[in-house]
C-alpha cells in the first residue's frame, strides 16, 4: 500500500527548508514526484505553501502554455481566464484559485498570489518576458527564492531571467506576436519573446554549482530544493558563454520586428 502524504507533511517539509511567513517564492513542481497519494491532491500542496508564506508573502508559479493555443489543435488565442498551462497539475490548479492573478503574456504567463500579487503581473505584457520588470525579474529584485518540488534544474525558469538581464542574443526581445483575448472580450495582439533556434550550448552547466547553495529535504519520495535568486543569478551568469555564440532567436509565422529601443533594453537588462 502506498503511503499517504498530507498537507501537514508538506508544511513540515517547507519549514525544514526555513521557508517562512513573508518570503517571496517561485515554485516549479511535479505532483507525481511524491510517489504516493497526496491527500486533497494539488490543492494540499498549494494550501501548504500559502499557509507557510501567509498573505504577507508571495507565491508565484509559471502558468506557461509554450505556444500550445497557437497550434493547429488550439483555439488560436491566449485567454488568461481559460487557457490551460502545460506546466502540470499543481500550477494548473493554482492559477484558477481565488485571489490568484495571472499575467497577459501570450505564451509565458505567470500566476501570483499574496502580497502585491496584482502588481507583480500587471505590466508583464508591456515588458520583456523574463526581463527585470517581468514577474520573475521583480521577484529576484525583491530577494525572492526558487523552490523545486520533485523537478530537475531543467525546470529552472530563472535561467531565462539571468540570460535576458545579461543580454543573451539568443532570445528575441518581444519578437513574436499572438492574439490575446482580454477579460472584456476584446482580442488584441500580445508580444512575447522569440525562443532560440538551437539548444543553448551551456544549458544547465550551472546546475552543479547551484546545487551547492540549495537547501534540501524530502516529502514522501519528492525532493524539495530551495535556493536564493540573488545567489543563483551570479552562479548562472558565470556559466553563460554568449560571446561568439551563433545561436539566435527563431523565426516563424508569428515573428515580428522588436518594438523595443535601446533605452528599453538597457532598463530591462540591468542587474538589480
Amino acid at each position: 500500500m502506498n503511503a499517504i502524504v498530507g498537507k501537514a507533511d508538506i508544511i513540515a517539509g517547507l519549514r525544514c527548508l526555513d521557508i517562512e511567513a513573508g518570503m517571496n517564492l517561485i515554485v516549479h513542481s511535479s505532483m507525481k514526484s511524491f510517489g504516493a497519494t497526496v491527500e486533497d491532491g494539488p490543492r494540499a500542496v498549494i494550501e501548504a505553501l500559502m499557509d507557510v508564506l501567509t498573505e504577507q508573502g508571495t507565491l508565484m508559479m509559471p502558468s506557461f502554455n509554450h505556444g500550445a493555443p497557437f497550434t493547429a489543435a488550439g483555439p488560436g488565442y491566449f485567454d488568461p481566464r481559460s487557457t490551460p498551462t502545460t506546466d502540470g497539475i499543481i500550477p494548473q490548479t493554482f492559477w484558477q484559485m481565488p485571489e490568484v492573478y495571472r499575467s497577459l503574456n501570450p505564451t509565458h504567463a505567470f500566476a501570483v498570489w499574496g502580497r502585491d500579487a496584482e502588481a507583480y503581473v500587471k505590466d508583464h505584457h508591456r515588458t520583456l518576458t523574463f526581463g527585470a520588470d517581468s514577474p520573475l525579474g521583480r521577484l529576484y529584485s525583491d530577494g525572492g527564492y526558487c523552490l523545486f518540488i520533485g523537478v530537475t534544474s531543467g525546470a529552472n525558469s530563472f535561467q531565462h531571467t539571468v540570460e535576458t538581464m545579461s543580454g543573451a542574443p539568443c532570445l528575441g526581445l518581444r519578437t513574436e506576436q499572438y492574439p490575446v483575448r482580454l477579460p472584456d472580450g476584446r482580442t488584441v495582439a500580445g508580444r512575447t519573446w522569440g525562443w532560440r533556434n538551437e539548444r543553448c550550448p551551456c544549458q544547465n552547466d550551472w546546475a552543479y554549482d547551484l546545487a551547492a547553495i540549495e537547501r534540501r529535504t524530502t516529502v514522501g519520495k519528492s525532493t524539495l530544493r530551495l535556493y536564493s535568486l540573488i545567489e543563483g543569478f551570479d552562479i548562472i551568469a558565470r556559466h553563460l558563454r554568449c560571446d561568439g555564440c551563433p545561436v539566435r532567436p527563431r523565426r516563424n509565422e508569428f515573428t515580428v520586428a522588436s518594438d523595443w529601443g535601446d533605452e528599453h533594453v538597457r532598463r530591462n537588462t540591468e542587474k538589480a
